[in-house]
């Protein structure tokens, strides 16, 4: 990716962080605007740029939280299109999507932007003198660092080595590695020194940092692979708490805001979240009725769940998903008594249970299953339990479900980065 871009766009966060932009500019020039050292060698611009990280992540149609349930959801069938002059949205309802497609331009450009951010805050809050406050800056952005550089492991074959000029690619397992390798440097930091409640009420309500470190850790060790590394960070979680992204009537919940309330976009595929044959919901589920709500006119099936108002907040692990990750690894190991209970808690779970009120309510298995039985289950629960939460895809793959119960595979790479890079891979077949 070219860096005079990626800089133009960070230099625009670093003035106002109150907005997203975009463009193609080489140049720009601002008499009035802040300098960028200066910005960058304060606590209270550091500051500003790790909440601009949020914002990028979080807000409106460029978001990458829109975009990553948006493309997700097409492609793995979680929804159906409403409307089929939105272009984008069409290619991926079919698989025919190309390097044009601006929900992957959004995804690719805005992930490379916040670890852009990302790692001028980690590097520059070292300097600081109030460790405890460098400390809160270092871990919240690295929380967005991991999440940029998961979306773009779960997306695309390979990922960028570095942010830069013709950098190189490296694969998306190394790239969940190395979200990793950015989660472990901030547990690191702040065991050693605490977050300053001061920096902490600086931030946007909602996160949880250290637990959201923790539950991502697990997330993308599971993703590359590392069973004992994804249970021992499942079990450094505490599932009582919440860890969500808030909206309000000035910052709108994306879901709502774009597909809810104009049905113009998408909706849920059907009353089964898309989901057929041994996978279809469990009668009595009560999941369903959190995730959808019926309407007597067209689309009989529509959003509720976290796309159901302005204010929605939505998760950014869901503790189910912890849990299911503990199964899941259990069921690999295996060990499948263990599995099964995990299992259990998802499937009992109730939503009086459950901190953002997700739960099947249903009668907990019993008798014996055999390792792929069991992992049949586990992804049937992970593909309720996280609903239109961008992950589905990634399941797919892992759980090696047919290629014709999606759309694509992977995505191919926007012609932004392949008109500016050489070293950009070729595009994948499906």
């Amino acid at each position: 990716m070219k860096i005079i871009n990626i800089k133009y766009l960070s230099f625009l966060m670093l003035i106002t962080v109150s907005s997203v932009l975009y463009s193609c500019k080489k140049e720009y020039k601002d008499p009035n605007g802040a300098i960028a050292a200066d910005v960058l060698s304060s606590s209270k611009g550091l500051t500003g740029v790790a909440v601009g990280l949020q914002r990028v992540y979080t807000v409106s149609r460029p978001g990458l939280l829109f975009n990553s349930i948006t493309a997700n959801g097409f492609v793995t069938n979680e929804v159906l299109l409403r409307n089929s002059g939105n272009i984008p949205e069409l290619q991926l309802s079919t698989g025919a999507v190309d390097g044009t497609n601006s929900i992957l331009f959004n995804l690719w450009a805005n992930a490379n932007k916040i670890i852009f951010d990302a790692d001028n805050v980690i590097t520059n809050a070292t300097a600081l003198a109030d460790k405890n406050y460098a400390s809160g800056l270092i871990a919240y952005s690295s929380v967005f660092k991991a999440l940029a550089i998961g979306n773009m492991s779960q997306y695309w074959e390979r990922v960028p080595a570095s942010i830069g000029t013709n950098v190189s690619f490296i694969s998306r397992v190394e790239g969940f590695n190395r979200a990793i390798a950015v989660i472990d440097n901030a547990i690191a930091v702040i065991g050693a020194n605490a977050m300053s409640p001061t920096f902490l009420a600086q931030i946007p309500a909602g996160m949880d940092i250290t637990n959201t470190l923790y539950a991502l850790k697990a997330r993308y060790a599971l993703f590359a692979g590392n069973y004992p590394l994804a249970l021992t960070a499942a079990n450094s979680v505490d599932l009582t708490k919440r860890s969500s992204f808030n909206f309000d009537a000035i910052t709108l919940n994306p879901i709502f805001e774009i597909s809810t309330s104009t049905n113009n976009v998408f909706q849920p595929t059907d009353a089964n979240l898309g989901l057929a044959g041994a996978f279809v919901p469990d009668a009595g589920d009560r999941r369903i009725l959190f995730y959808t709500t019926t309407s007597t006119t067209a689309p009989t099936v529509r959003i509720n769940g976290f796309g159901a108002a302005v204010a929605t907040a939505v998760p950014i692990y869901l503790p189910g998903e912890i849990t299911l990750i503990k199964a899941e690894v259990y069921a690999r190991t295996p060990d499948l008594n263990n599995a099964l209970v995990e299992l259990n808690k998802v499937i009992t779970k109730t939503a009086a249970a459950d901190p953002f009120g997700v739960g099947a309510a249903l009668p907990a298995l019993t008798g014996a299953y055999t390792q792929q039985q069991l992992l049949d289950l586990i992804y049937k629960n992970r593909c309720i339990e996280l609903y239109m939460s961008g992950l589905k895809l990634e399941d797919m793959r892992r759980f090696n479900r047919p290629a014709t119960e999606r759309k694509r595979n992977f995505f191919p790479y926007p012609f932004q980065e392949r008109d500016n890079n050489p070293n950009t891979p070729a595009d994948p077949n499906f």
